[in-house]
């Protein structure tokens, strides 16, 4: 298989494409290739000329901690969740997620989603639990791994300018269902951050690698 990657030395410097080639088993996850590709000391491009080693980010391996993000073939994915036997073709494409700045190759700086998340006063506080919320669905938005593939995949986001995308309407959600006071400023938050600027286009809960089911949180904070 060949694998082509939109590689970048630094914030500063201008993207390049390099090509390898990867000639091992396919059963495995993208991240496995990446592990592959960067496994000897001397990194050899497709045509057997030295390479930096590839810059990516990873944790747990396990699409627990949503670190590998990036855009797969195309489409956002987690680099340990996606397999080389359910992609198409013999070639394959990464690109670094587009919609936030790149720090090198694949790694890029994630940052801004916290700083929204601050601005917005997002956080529990004094802890109170109403019983006509959904705890399931508090459960599943507790699972979100702030991996940002749903701002990637979103059409309104651009560079959390405003808009703060899916995962700030789920958390809308699981801390107005949680906090004892203060709950108008969560619909204020969410509905100058949010819903203002949601499309419905739901393409963010087509790629969350944990499934949350935005809608749900969407349709509730609409009533409220």
């Amino acid at each position: 298989m060949r694998v082509k990657i939109l590689r970048q030395n630094n914030p500063y410097s201008k993207p390049y494409w390099q090509a390898f080639k990867y000639d091992g088993d396919m059963n495995v996850s993208v991240a496995a290739v990446l592990e592959y590709l960067n496994y000897n000391d001397d990194v050899k491009d497709e045509n057997g000329h030295h390479a930096d080693v590839i810059s990516w980010e990873c944790s747990c391996l396990q699409a627990m901690c949503g670190g590998c993000a990036m855009v797969i073939n195309g489409k956002p994915g987690l680099a340990c969740d996606t397999f080389l036997r359910d992609l198409k073709g013999d070639e394959l494409v990464l690109e670094p997620l587009r919609k936030f700045p790149v720090i090198s190759d694949l790694v890029v700086d994630r940052g801004i989603i916290q700083e929204n998340l601050k601005k917005a006063n997002a956080y529990i506080g004094e802890y109170e639990h109403d019983d006509k919320y959904s705890q399931d669905l508090e459960y599943q938005i507790g699972r979100c791994l702030k991996c940002g593939l749903c701002l990637e995949a979103c059409p309104n986001y651009v560079k959390g300018v405003n808009f703060y995308g899916a995962l700030f309407a789920n958390d809308s959600y699981f801390i107005n269902a949680r906090r004892k006071s203060d709950k108008e400023s969560v619909k204020k938050n969410y509905d100058e951050h949010f819903a203002k600027g949601c499309s419905k286009s739901l393409a963010c809960e087509k790629v969350c690698p944990v499934n949350i089911p935005t809608l749900a949180s969407m349709a509730r904070m609409n009533r409220l």
